[in-house]
């Protein structure tokens, strides 16, 4: 059957893009309206454009129920076979299982990784700021300027 819908869906679009090419613009039917290539149509002056819209109008309705239908179906048929068949393993399924302890060609993990030690780092303390203080605990204390001598007076 999906066959068969797909041969008629092709169909309706060629139809469509026929019927939409056939179609005079929005500008063209100024010169039709004094009568300008009226007596050579198959429809008479305004038989072929009602025929055309609406024939346009009921393809483009059937080309978009099938393409809707067609999506449907496609999601339906891909959620049924997917619960139908046997569950599918993900791509870490597939991992053969680990080599022999004695295969020579694989090398081995080490058996203890060595621990670093406790602490290399210089200890450092760093001095809490008074208590009256807005700077951060963790700041660095400004360097003290010691307090300007008085000139001595000469005399």
């Amino acid at each position: 059957m999906l066959l068969f819908l797909n041969v008629i869906y092709v169909l309706i679009a060629i139809a469509m893009i026929a019927l939409i090419l056939m179609q005079r613009g929005a500008g063209a039917q100024a010169g039709s309206g004094f009568g300008a290539g009226a007596s050579g149509t198959v429809f008479g002056s305004r038989g072929a454009s009602n025929f055309l819209s609406k024939s346009t109008k009921w393809l483009a309705i059937a080309f978009f129920v099938i393409s809707l239908f067609m999506a449907w179906n496609a999601t339906h048929s891909n959620a049924v076979g997917a619960t139908a068949a046997a569950p599918q393993k993900g791509l870490m399924a597939e991992v053969p299982a680990a080599p022999a302890a004695g295969n020579a060609a694989v090398p081995s993990a080490p058996a203890a990784v060595p621990s670093a030690p406790a602490s290399t780092a210089p200890a450092t303390t760093v001095p809490a700021a008074p208590a009256g203080s807005t700077a951060p605990a963790n700041a660095e204390p400004t360097p003290q300027q010691p307090a300007p001598t008085p000139p001595a007076s000469g005399g």
